[in-house]
């Protein structure tokens, strides 16, 4: 079962990277490379999961959350935080009181995330049966 996927981050190639990484494992991606657009994405997408760069331009990913966790609360997507500066335990603690679900370091262990997507499809599956 694949999920859908929207990863938002400034840096284009942690986008491809990831975009490529999570298509090669059958899943359906949308990219942003900015943080505008991002609940709109939302809505119009309808992810599964949304990987959010902690440090954006105009908007962090900890306000994104918040917002998505206010307009959708338990229906939300999982939301996975990812940052190459913001990685400190404080930051990790505040990344789940915004509605963060996980929390990975740049560059992100491609294991560690296919992990967690085999563990959102395995409970869908359950869910299902």
């Amino acid at each position: 079962m694949s999920l859908r996927i929207l990863i938002a981050d400034d840096n284009p190639d942690t986008t491809l990277t990831l975009g490529l990484l999570l298509g090669e494992d059958g899943h359906l991606v949308r990219s942003l490379n900015s943080d505008a657009g991002v609940v709109d994405s939302v809505q119009e997408f309808q992810p599964d999961v949304c990987i959010l760069d902690i440090e954006m331009p105009s908007q962090s990913g900890y306000a994104i959350a918040g917002e998505l966790r206010r307009i959708y609360g338990p229906l939300r997507p999982l939301m996975i935080a990812i940052s190459g500066k913001w990685y400190r335990p404080l930051d990790q603690l505040l990344a789940r009181g915004c509605g963060f679900d996980h929390f990975l370091e740049k560059p992100a262990e491609p294991r560690q995330l296919l992990q967690i997507l085999a563990d959102v499809q395995r409970r869908r599956a359950e869910a299902a049966a």
